[in-house]
């Protein structure tokens, strides 16, 4: 294993040298920054956020919201050649093939297919397997609470600036009948990363994620050659600052959002939380001078990126309203009703708490109070400050946590596979 001194502290977070500035950005960029800078205060008053802007950083978000992932692109372009004797064509057995055994596996692998996987196959000199399997420990040890804070503040909370959610808007993919299964296979891939070994070459994780990347370019490329997107407005479709954007949900948010609970999380903790997400944003292709596994670079990062967002908008709404009636869904062995009526209000609730009242009103969910935040800042402060400091105890959240994930996704799937949504080429 390559020591994890060798991994760079300090991204530049400057603008990449292929990519020089080229404004006008797309209309959305910076188009609600006075707004969006009321709704960054918490960040600044909670230390998350220092409240100075980088200009430069700002032009390089404005920037890759045109610059897309060019190695899954190539790959999802030589997917849509069509007539199977195309001599650059791809197929979805190729790349599942490759996927499973590996490129050399594949008789006479197109250079797309052989492009992509070596970028996902190669591994960074600064990973350190053994600080993201710690990473997993830290987020299965969280338990409910990351639940509690990925869905409403990071995804819920996230509908309220406009862009990425016509998208999913388009796709249909949080909306009606679809709502609780596209939720439950996020959860599960969140899951699958944090499992011991995951991101191994052969890990369930590192599988699922590449899936997750090349289904992420083949839909910015439909959207791209269908006519339907306005990227003079939105940027593309699948850009490098939302993916960056989304990268940023599922470490520094999260760990802001569990503190917030009550949760304590160490220095080390949060190294390797983080750490184990700056691998999964390599194997994504966010860009590398964008990956840190420093908590305060990435709050850095996300509070430039939260400037630029455009606040508003009509996909979110809908979105957001699907997913709090997808409660009224879950699957439960006894007294159903009566417990999807209190996991639909328990999650008001904890939205209320997250956006206060001005983000239910934006979002057009009904008004709540967080009644069900204190008796959970409660038990945390028992479980994480007392135990949690010591190994019994982590031991005791870790396997707590494991079988509250393994309930929670029985809620969500019943019946079905587990898994993420097949490609479509």
């Amino acid at each position: 294993m390559v020591a994890y001194e060798s991994a760079p502290r300090e991204p530049s977070f400057e603008p990449c040298p292929t990519r020089p500035p080229s404004p006008p950005y797309p209309r959305r960029f910076r188009e609600t920054e006075q707004l969006n800078r009321r709704l960054a205060r918490p960040l600044r008053l909670l230390g998350a956020a220092s409240g100075k802007v980088d200009e430069r950083l700002l032009a390089t978000i404005g920037e890759r919201l045109t610059a897309r992932d060019e190695t899954a692109a190539a790959l999802a372009r030589a997917m849509r050649h069509t007539g199977a004797a195309h001599p650059h064509k791809v197929t979805m057995r190729q790349f599942r093939h490759a996927l499973a055994d590996g490129v050399d596996a594949v008789p006479d692998a197109p250079r797309a297919l052989r492009d992509f996987f070596a970028a996902v196959d190669a591994v960074p000199d600064w990973v350190d397997f053994a600080l993201i399997d710690e990473g997993g420990r830290v987020a299965r040890r969280f338990g409910r609470n990351a639940v509690d804070v990925m869905l409403p503040l990071a995804l819920i909370g996230s509908y309220r600036f406009d862009g990425p959610p016509r998208l999913l808007v388009e796709t249909g993919g949080l909306l009606g009948d679809s709502a609780l299964r596209r939720i439950a296979e996020t959860q599960k891939w969140a899951a699958t990363v944090t499992a011991p070994d995951a991101l191994r070459r052969s890990g369930e994780g590192f599988r699922l994620t590449v899936q997750v990347r090349l289904m992420h370019a083949l839909v910015n490329d439909r959207f791209e050659r269908s006519g339907r997107w306005d990227t003079e407005h939105w940027g593309l479709p699948v850009n490098q600052s939302d993916l960056a954007s989304t990268l940023g949900l599922f470490n520094a948010v999260q760990l802001l959002g569990v503190r917030l609970l009550g949760v304590r999380v160490s220095r080390a903790e949060s190294r390797a939380l983080m750490h184990l997400w700056m691998y999964v944003g390599h194997l994504m292709g966010v860009d590398a001078d964008w990956l840190s596994d420093r908590e305060s670079r990435q709050h850095h990062l996300n509070y430039h990126l939260l400037l630029t967002q455009s606040y508003g908008g009509p996909a979110g709404p809908p979105l957001a309203g699907a997913l709090v009636e997808a409660q009224r869904h879950l699957h439960f062995p006894h007294f159903a009703r009566v417990r999807r009526a209190y996991a639909r209000a328990r999650l008001l609730s904890m939205l209320r708490y997250f956006l206060g009242r001005r983000g239910l009103r934006d979002l057009q969910l009904p008004p709540a109070i967080p009644w069900a935040v204190p008796p959970v800042i409660a038990a945390n402060l028992l479980r994480y400050q007392i135990l949690g400091r010591t190994a019994a105890g982590r031991a005791h959240l870790e396997r707590r946590g494991d079988r509250f994930v393994e309930r929670h996704l029985r809620r969500h799937f019943h019946e079905e596979p587990q898994g993420v949504a097949a490609i479509e080429v």
